[in-house]
C-alpha cells in the first residue's frame, strides 16, 4: 500500500474488512432485503477503515513521476505510428534515476 501512495501522491487508507468482495455483496443484500434504504446508507453502517493509513513520501511521488513520464514516452515510441523522436537520453535518465536511489 506504501508503493501506491507512493505512485498516486494521495494517502491509502485501508477497509477493516478483509473480505471487501463479499462485503460488497453483503451490502447489496441488505440493501434489497430493506434492511437499509440505500447502497450509501448501508456503507456507512457495514464498512470501516483500519487506523493505519499510509501516507505518500514526497520524494519517492518525485521520482514515480519521472519514471511514468519515461514511460509515456517509450509507449509513444512504440506503441503509435505517429510518434517521431529519439530516446538517446532515454538510458542516462534511468541511470541518473538509480544512482539517486542508491545514494
Amino acid at each position: 500500500m506504501q508503493i501506491y501512495a507512493d505512485v498516486t501522491g494521495r494517502p491509502m487508507k485501508i477497509s477493516r474488512s478483509s473480505q471487501t468482495c463479499a462485503l460488497g455483496s453483503a451490502i447489496a443484500g441488505a440493501v434489497v432485503g430493506g434492511a437499509y434504504s440505500t447502497i450509501a446508507d448501508a456503507q456507512k453502517h457495514m464498512t470501516g477503515l483500519k487506523p493505519h493509513v499510509f501516507q505518500p513520501d514526497p520524494k519517492a511521488h518525485a521520482v514515480y513521476k519521472e519514471l511514468y513520464a519515461i514511460y509515456c514516452r517509450l509507449h509513444d515510441a512504440f506503441g503509435t505510428r505517429e510518434w517521431h523522436g529519439s530516446l538517446h537520453d532515454l538510458m542516462k535518465q534511468l541511470l541518473d534515476i538509480r544512482l539517486r536511489a542508491r545514494k
